[in-house]
This record gives structure tokens, sequence and C-alpha cells, in this order.
């Protein structure tokens, strides 16, 4: 008896695909997304002002110390962490691979050709994940403490339209990292048995907690992407007294 089903191209050329849909939809405006926050973040981070208002501070420009030594832009010295962690992030690979390798752009979509020759390069330092994992925690600190610090003004407590900005934005930063699936691996994904391990309750109630956050790792992905870019924006409209920030309380 003859199998119905019958792949039609098993090794499909560069774009050859038989799908009616319109699959290139989701790649185009990943890549429409991804390049314009490349694009924004490098010019902002060549500004080397306007990132500091009274109590809010750009996360682009922080933590806030003095680099008297450093010629350029302390952005510079800052932005390759988190840039890092979102570089090698297991998501943001799908997403760039798909939408500016188009490797390929998307299923059942034949794909640019391909010449593995074994890790290296890119994949290589994509590895590093796991590490700047650990500096994506301290700069969640880092940024709630800033968020902390906006309600602080010059006639005492309150709270800003540029407060809620910068408190949203240690939010969803924090959510996106503990939903890093090197964080759901290091807290108690490596388990495969928590009553035999010590601590195995606690490292389960862990696990679980960062699945909370891991089974929409690719909503809070694009959510900080865009608000960390919009809390620099509006913080530097504001610096430039352009807009004005109205008290809430």
């Amino acid at each position: 008896m003859q199998n119905s089903f019958q792949i039609e191209n098993p090794n499909p050329s560069f774009l050859e695909t038989s799908r009616r849909d319109f699959w290139w939809i989701e790649p185009f405006f990943t890549a429409i997304g991804l390049l314009a926050f490349v694009i924004y973040s490098t010019w902002a981070a060549f500004q080397n002002e306007h990132y500091q208002w009274e109590s809010y501070l750009s996360p682009f420009y922080a933590p806030l110390l003095e680099y008297d030594w450093w010629p350029f832009s302390p952005a510079f010295l800052i932005l390759w962490a988190p840039a890092g962690f979102r570089l090698t992030c297991y998501y943001y690979r799908k997403a760039y691979y798909r939408s500016l390798f188009l490797t390929p752009s998307a299923c059942a979509v034949g794909g640019r050709p391909q010449n593995y020759r074994g890790e290296r390069f890119l994949l290589l330092f994509q590895n590093l994940h796991r590490y700047f994992l650990y500096i994506a925690l301290v700069f969640c600190v880092i940024l709630s403490y800033d968020a902390y610090i906006s309600f602080t003004f010059k006639d005492g407590l309150g709270i800003g339209v540029g407060t809620v900005i910068m408190t949203l934005n240690a939010v969803f930063l924090t959510a996106f990292t503990f939903g890093c699936n090197s964080l759901r691996h290091l807290v108690g994904g490596n388990v495969d048995c928590y009553s035999c391990v010590n601590f195995g309750h606690q490292r389960y109630q862990a696990w679980k907690f960062v699945n909370i956050f891991n089974m929409n790792h690719m909503m809070w992905a694009w959510i900080s992407l865009f608000w960390v870019g919009f809390t620099d924006l509006y913080i530097r409209l504001v610096s430039m007294g352009i807009i004005t920030d109205y008290r809430i309380l």
C-alpha cells in the first residue's frame, strides 16, 4: 500500500516553499524590530548626553559611575553586557537566524545554503550565554535600584510618569531574565530526581517559578526590548525639554 503522504521537495532551494500563507510577515517585522533597536541604541550610546534628568537615569547609562578616564561615551562600557545576553539568548538566536540570516526564514521554506564546519565564531560566542546570565541578574538589581531612586524628587518623594516607566522597565527586564533557559537549567532543570538531591523541594519550587516566565519568554523578550529603548527615549526627551514629566503624586 503506497503512503499517501509524500514530501514534494526534501531539499528546497533558497526561499522555495509550497506554503500559501503570508509566512514572510513574521520574519520581516522581526528584522525591522531588531534593526530599529540596534540603530537607535547605537545612536543613543554615541550621544553621551541627555541621559539623565533629576533622579531619572537612562538604562543605557546605568550604573552611573565616574568615567573620567574613559574618553568615549560611558554607554559603551555598559551596553556590551545586556547586548551580549540578548545576542546569545535562545529566543533571539531563532529571531535573527530567521529574520536576518534567513536560515531558514520560516518552517517549510528553503533556507540559505549552509556549509557547516563545526562550532566556530558566532556559535562559540553563543556558548557564553550562561555567563552573560550572571551579569544580567546584576543589572536587574541595578535597574531596580534606579527605579527606586526615581521616586525621589527635589521637593521630596513622588511619582512621575518617568517613575512608572522606569519601574516597568525593571519589571520587564527582570521577567525576561527570569525566563532565561539557562536560569531554568541552573535552578533545577538539570535535576532528574528532586527527592534524590539536597534542597530538592526548594529547587523544584524555584524551577516552577522560573517556568512561569519561561513559558512567555518570547513576549518578555520583545516587551523588554521595546521598553528599554522607550525608557531611554523618554528620559532623553524630558532632559532636552521637548516633553514634560508630569507628576502623578
